[in-house]
């Protein structure tokens, strides 16, 4: 974790330094903005690259000149997939650090937790990562560009009662993210006629699965319905289901589908289908940030969760040339409300009345055989999450 955070913790210093020590005898004073990520926890490795993503976008505007002439400051803290740590972080950044607008979290739970602070408050809280459905009524200053869950739950439970499931077994994560999920696929599910005949939860420091995974089986469904929180957690239960016998069709979300989750799962995840934000492989400006992410930290893991942080970034970049000032969080609302951009996720999108991301959608995927697995391509786009 240092090594990777070092090159961010270094260029963001780098930078500051350079506009500190330009032609002026002044410093120019930075825009500061907080970030609250994941940096440790069970959304560990999305909150990383997360992180990293917002860092890189400040790095190419504060090189470009910055915003208005003033640097971007990002001040980060780690809400560590957790609504109890996401308040402590939001307590810190904006007692102690002064913002008004934060960019984050990466897990649901850590949203939900510190969303009524900044509602009261009215401190922008801006999510390129949570999907909890609860989050669109989380208030006035809540924002997000990742697509709710309810979306992943109507285009699963569709998927699979379209391949033919009719008995469906589900082992979920206990967080608010992963509850989401199963929840709305499940009622979706059901909806169209399926029936969930087993269902297993377990905590998120949990490594061994197989007492759950064996009742699932036993049940006999036609599919296994995946929901976690962590990529770890996501390898290890497509493994160990495999291991035990189970040969049948395996149904997940983005988490699933992340470089760590099929590494660990190996062959085991082979023909497993996701209903997954993703980046369209022909959207040049989404494939641009990728290549200029894997060449600056020599990996890429959840293009999508890269690519709406980097997004958030240069989004909060057009709002502050807008408003001028990084505490007028009422101005800063107000022009999250009236844009539409295109950027790295998607051209023309835009925000509704809740807040919501208007204008995205997702992507059935299935995991390709190791063999044909590239570091760039681990599985293939089959259409459109099915509406019906």
């Amino acid at each position: 974790m240092i090594k990777r955070l070092l090159p961010v913790i270094l260029m963001a210093a780098v930078a500051l330094a350079v506009w500190a020590c330009g032609d002026s005898d002044e410093a120019i004073a930075p825009y500061r903005i907080g970030v609250m990520e994941s940096l440790t926890g069970p959304g560990e490795s999305y909150g990383t690259v997360a992180s990293q993503a917002k860092q890189m976008a400040a790095d190419e505007i504060n090189a470009a000149g910055g915003v208005n002439g003033r640097p971007l400051e990002l001040v980060v803290e780690d809400s560590q997939c957790s609504a109890k740590e996401a308040v402590a972080a939001y307590n810190k950044l904006t007692g102690v650090d002064g913002v008004k607008i934060i960019l984050g979290t990466s897990c649901s739970g850590a949203m939900l937790g510190a969303a009524p602070l900044a509602e009261a408050d009215g401190t922008i809280l801006f999510s390129g990562l949570a999907s909890n459905p609860d989050i669109a009524k989380a208030g006035d200053y809540i924002f997000r560009t990742q697509i709710s869950d309810v979306e992943v739950g109507i285009g699963t439970g569709n998927l699979m009662w379209n391949d033919g499931i009719r008995r469906l077994a589900t082992i979920t994560e206990a967080t608010d993210y992963a509850e989401g999920v199963r929840a709305t696929t499940a009622t979706q599910f059901d909806k169209r006629g399926g029936q969930v005949v087993a269902q297993e939860s377990y905590a998120s420091d949990i490594t061994d699965f197989r007492s759950q995974l064996s009742k699932l089986i036993d049940a006999e469904p036609d599919a296994l319905h995946l929901a976690p929180q962590s990529e770890f957690s996501a390898g290890i239960i497509i493994k160990q289901a495999r291991e035990l016998g189970y040969q049948g069709p395996i149904y997940a979300e983005t988490i699933s589908v992340g470089t760590t989750a099929l590494e660990i799962a190996g062959e085991g995840a082979t023909g497993m289908k996701a209903v997954t934000a993703d980046l369209d492989p022909d959207h040049a400006k989404g494939q641009q940030v990728l290549a200029n992410f894997r060449e600056r930290y020599n990996y890429v893991t959840l293009p999508w969760h890269l690519g709406s942080a980097y997004d958030n970034v240069y989004i909060t970049a057009e709002c502050l040339k807008k408003t001028g000032d990084d505490q007028d969080a009422d101005g800063f609302r107000d022009c999250l409300y009236d844009i539409t951009w295109s950027g790295a996720i998607g051209d023309n999108y835009s925000f509704d009345a809740d807040g919501e991301v208007v204008g995205l959608s997702r992507l059935v995927v299935e995991v390709l055989p190791v063999a044909e697995r590239t570091a760039d391509r681990k599985y293939r786009a089959i259409g459109p999450a099915p509406k019906e």
